[in-house]
């Protein structure tokens, strides 16, 4: 298959709730815990799974602090997660172009 299209289908940010991460920081910056399980509709294991996963890869910066005396967790992209989203975003790009053309492009 000479060039790989599926290559820039990076599997870090492949998973669904993952990709929700990355397109709501994306859009807002930065968004804190509540505000990610609540807009994704994940438990609050399966979302911290996959912050965790994002983190270790180095896509996102996790902050922790409290406000007041409640635990508060934060999250932002990095430069590093920003561009393999972009990398990722023009990869589907390509395969929806191919596939609406029935052409390799």
């Amino acid at each position: 298959m000479g060039d790989n299209i599926l290559g820039a289908i990076d599997e870090t940010i492949h998973a669904k709730a993952r990709l929700g991460i990355m397109s709501l920081l994306t859009v807002h910056g930065e968004c804190d815990f509540v505000f990610l399980r609540k807009e994704l509709e994940l438990t609050e294991g399966n979302l911290g799974n996959h912050i965790r996963v994002l983190e270790e890869a180095g896509y996102i910066l996790v902050t922790k602090t409290f406000a007041g005396k409640r635990p508060k967790t934060t999250c932002t992209s990095t430069k590093l997660g920003m561009e393999m989203f972009q990398q990722y975003i023009e990869g589907l790009e390509k395969i929806i172009r191919m596939a609406q053309t029935g052409k390799k492009s």
